[in-house]
């Protein structure tokens, strides 16, 4: 009979301290408040392709034009594409003689 009851004791006695121990308030606060964060996947990857020239490699160049009687001295700015594609912009046009 003593036997019965002190287990009977001992099993209520966890009963109680169980869920107490998984609500208290640091447990919760751990859980709700991580101090690192993880991320899976590309984050940001555009920014990081832009800065290594995925879109393209950019060039100044000057060149010195006649038009008629006229010399001009262009500046172009010249874009060289992944894919094989040029696009020239001019950028100033200025009259040497």
């Amino acid at each position: 009979m003593k036997k019965l009851l002190g287990l009977a004791l001992t099993v209520m006695s966890f009963l109680f301290v169980a869920p107490d121990m998984y609500t208290s308030s640091t447990a919760v606060a751990g859980v709700a408040n991580p101090q690192i964060r993880v991320e899976i996947g590309r984050h940001n990857d555009r920014w990081r392709n832009r800065n290594r020239g995925y879109y393209g490699r950019t060039y100044i160049q000057t060149r010195y034009v006649r038009r008629g009687w006229r010399t001009y001295r262009e500046t172009y700015q010249i874009t060289y594409f992944p894919d094989g594609r040029t696009q020239t912009t001019l950028v100033d046009r200025v009259r040497v003689s």
